[in-house]
C-alpha cells in the first residue's frame, strides 16, 4: 500500500552576520534595527552593548564644562579646574547665573557672556576683559595737553597765522591760518617748517589709565571744554599709558584743565551670540539691537589679544568687524580647516582670515544650524557635524550633506553634540519631549540610540568624553574615570518582517548565535501582525565565554517583529531566520 506523497514546503534561510545599527524608518534593511537602547558599533560587524559610563561628580547650578589638559567647570558661579585638586579659582570674581560659553585661546579660557578670562598656566592671571575708568573731574582735575608719542610734553613757541621769524631748530609753530590748525616744527638743517604728521594728546588724571595697556583700543566720553577737547570723545588707540595718564591722537591749540563732569576711558568687548577661536583670535557674531542700533555683524579681536575688539591702527594685527546682509538670527559658530564658520538656519558664513588683515566673508545658502542647537557643532575626522532643522548635517567646507536618514521622520530640537574617537555624540529632544542620546560612527555610517540622556554640555580630554546632564551629573561616557555604573541594560528591536512575500508565511525557527559571559542575560520577545503585544519567546543566562544557539519557533503570521533585551555584555554574531511559505489565502 502506498500513502499519498506530501509536497515539501518551500523553505528558505536568511542569515544576518553584519549588524548596521539604528534605522527608524518603516522599512529597515537586513541587519538594521528599528530601535536600539545602549548598543554600540565598537564591535562592528557584531552587535554589542555600549561601554559602562563613570559617574564623576554632581555639579550644583552648572554653568558649563570645558576640556583642556584637565577638566574645567563652573559650579554656583565659581570656576573649578582639575578634578584631582578640586580647587576653586578666581576668588574675587563670581560669575552670573546661567549657561556660559567657554572658549580656549592658548593658555587662557574666556568666559562669555561675563567677559571673564582665566589663565590655566598662571592662576593669578585672571579678571575681566573689559575695563572702565570713570574720573570725577571735580575731584581730580583732568588735564589735556599735546605731547610726543612717548608722552613727553610739547611746548608750542608760536601760535599764529603768519610764518614766524628767526625760529630755532626744533621750535613748534601752531599754524592757525586755516580753519584746520596745523602743528609744524622747524628744521635748521633743511631750513624749513615741516608739518608734524601725527599730533598726540596727553590726558592726565589720577587713575585714568589704571588697568589699561599700550595699544589698547578705548572709547573716551565726557571730555568737555573747548571744541578740540570735545572732539576727543571718540574711539582711540593708546600709544602710551600709565596709571595716571593716557596718550591718544589729538590736536589742541592750548593746554586745558577740565574741572567738572565725569571723564570715562573704557575698553569694551562687544556682546556676542556665539564665539569661537581661530588663528590666535576670538571670532564672534551678533544679531539684534545694540545701543539703539540694529546690528548683524561678525567680529574678531586683535591678534593674540582677546581684550581688544576696537583697536584699529591700519596694520595686520588689528581687530576687525563686518556687517552681513543675510536675514535671521545667528544660530551657531565653530572653527574648521583654519576658518571660523558662522551659521544661521538657512545660511553659512565662512570667514577666510588674511595675513594682511583683509579678512573675507563668503556666504553660502544652505542648511545651517537649527535655532537652539548651536551646541551641536563638533568636528570629527576633519568634518563639521551639526543639527540642522531637518536632520544632522556633515559639512566639509563645500556643501552640507544630511547624514541622518536613519533617524526617520521624527523631528528633534535643542541638540548638543561632541566628537570623540571617530564618533559623533548628539543629545536631542524629540517633538513629544523625549530626549535621546544618539551616536554616529562617522567611518562606518552607523547610528545607534543609546538612551534618554539629556546632555547639557560635552567636553573631551584625550580619549574620554565627559557629559554634563540636565540634572548636573557629570558622566565619563567611556568609563575611564568615575564610579562605574551597574551592568548596562540593552535592547534592540527589528522593523516589520514578512512584507517582502505576498503569500501566507511564517518563520519556523530563529537561530541566534551569541556570546553571553557569566552574569549576563538575554530575552527574546515577538510581536505578531502589529498587535502591540510582545510575547516572551525565550530566556538565556550567560555561561562563560562560549557561544550558543537560541532556537525559537514563532507562530504563523502575516508579519512580525522581534525584540532582544538583556543586561551585561553581549556579542551577537549571527541571526538566522528559517522561513516557510504557505498559500495565498
Amino acid at each position: 500500500m502506498y500513502y499519498p506523497e506530501l509536497a515539501n514546503r518551500a523553505r528558505s534561510v536568511l542569515t544576518t552576520e553584519t549588524f548596521l545599527g539604528y534605522d527608524h524608518n518603516l522599512k529597515t534593511g537586513d541587519g538594521e534595527w528599528y530601535d536600539t537602547t545602549n548598543l554600540s558599533s565598537r564591535a562592528y560587524p557584531l552587535m554589542a552593548q555600549r561601554e559602562k559610563r563613570g559617574a564623576v561628580r554632581t555639579i550644583a547650578n552648572p554653568g558649563g564644562i570645558l576640556g583642556r589638559d584637565a577638566l574645567l567647570w563652573i559650579e554656583d558661579g565659581v570656576l573649578y579646574y582639575n578634578l584631582l585638586s578640586m580647587a576653586a579659582y578666581m576668588p574675587g570674581i563670581t560669575l552670573s547665573a546661567g549657561k556660559k560659553t567657554l572658549v580656549s585661546m592658548g593658555a587662557y579660557v574666556c568666559i562669555f557672556p561675563d567677559k571673564v578670562y582665566f589663565n590655566t598656566a598662571d592662576f593669578s592671571d585672571n579678571g575681566y576683559m573689559e575695563r572702565t575708568n570713570a574720573i570725577d573731574a571735580a575731584a581730580a582735575n583732568v588735564k589735556y595737553s599735546i605731547c610726543k608719542l612717548d608722552g613727553t610734553a610739547v611746548t608750542v613757541r608760536y601760535t599764529q597765522g603768519t610764518v614766524p621769524a628767526s625760529p630755532a631748530n626744533g621750535d613748534y609753530w601752531l599754524d592757525t591760518s586755516s580753519a584746520a590748525h596745523v602743528l609744524k616744527v622747524w628744521s635748521a638743517s633743511s631750513n624749513m617748517w615741516s608739518q608734524v604728521a601725527t599730533v598726540y594728546c596727553k590726558i592726565e588724571a589720577a587713575g585714568i589709565g589704571t588697568g589699561l595697556k599700550k595699544y589698547d583700543g578705548i572709547v573716551l566720553t565726557g571730555c568737555a571744554g573747548t571744541e578740540q577737547v570735545k572732539a576727543l570723545n571718540a574711539a582711540h588707540v593708546l600709544y602710551d599709558v600709565g596709571d595716571n595718564y593716557l596718550v591718544v591722537i589729538g590736536l589742541l591749540d592750548a593746554s586745558y584743565t577740565q574741572a567738572a563732569g565725569t571723564v570715562t576711558a573704557a575698553r569694551t568687548v562687544p556682546d556676542m551670540d556665539f564665539v569661537t577661536e581661530c588663528g590666535n583670535r576670538l571670532w564672534g557674531c551678533k544679531y539684534g539691537v545694540v545701543g539703539g542700533k540694529t546690528v548683524n555683524e561678525l567680529y574678531c579681536c586683535k591678534l593674540g589679544d582677546f581684550k581688544n575688539w576696537a583697536c584699529y591702527m591700519g596694520i595686520s594685527t588689528d581687530a576687525w568687524a563686518a556687517s552681513v546682509g543675510s536675514d535671521g538670527v545667528w544660530t551657531g559658530a565653530a572653527t574648521m580647516a583654519g576658518s571660523p564658520v558662522f551659521f544661521k538656519e538657512n545660511s553659512i558664513h565662512r570667514v577666510y582670515p588674511s595675513a594682511t588683515g583683509a579678512h573675507q566673508v563668503v556666504e553660502l545658502q544652505g542648511r545651517g544650524v537649527q535655532k537652539g542647537s548651536g551646541a551641536s557643532l563638533a568636528v570629527v575626522g576633519e568634518v563639521l557635524y551639526y543639527k540642522a532643522r531637518d536632520g544632522v548635517c556633515a559639512y566639509d567646507g563645500s556643501l552640507p550633506v544630511l547624514v541622518s536618514a536613519a533617524l526617520g521622520e521624527d523631528r528633534y530640537y535643542e541638540a548638543a553634540g561632541a566628537g570623540c574617537s571617530g564618533l559623533y555624540y548628539v543629545s536631542m529632544r524629540r517633538a513629544d519631549g523625549e530626549w535621546s542620546l544618539f551616536v554616529y560612527d562617522v567611518q562606518r555610517g552607523i547610528w545607534m540610540r543609546e538612551d534618554s540622556l539629556h546632555a547639557a554640555a560635552f567636553a573631551r580630554i584625550d580619549d574620554e568624553l565627559y557629559c554634563l546632564d540636565a540634572d548636573g551629573t557629570l558622566w565619563a561616557l567611556r568609563g575611564t574615570v568615575g564610579t562605574a555604573e551597574a551592568d548596562v541594560t540593552w535592547a534592540c528591536e527589528t522593523g516589520l518582517m514578512g512584507y517582502d512575500l505576498v503569500e501566507k508565511k511564517y518563520v519556523s525557527r530563529f537561530n541566534l548565535r551569541m556570546r553571553l559571559p557569566e552574569g549576563s542575560s538575554a530575552d527574546l520577545w515577538l510581536q505578531y501582525d502589529s498587535s502591540g503585544v510582545w510575547r516572551h519567546a525565550g530566556h538565556l543566562e550567560g555561561r562563560g565565554t562560549g557561544t550558543f544557539l537560541l532556537p525559537v519557533r514563532p507562530a504563523r503570521c502575516d508579519h512580525f517583529r522581534f525584540r532582544l533585551t538583556g543586561r551585561g555584555e553581549i556579542r551577537l554574531y549571527s541571526l538566522a531566520r528559517i522561513l516557510e511559505r504557505g498559500s495565498d489565502a
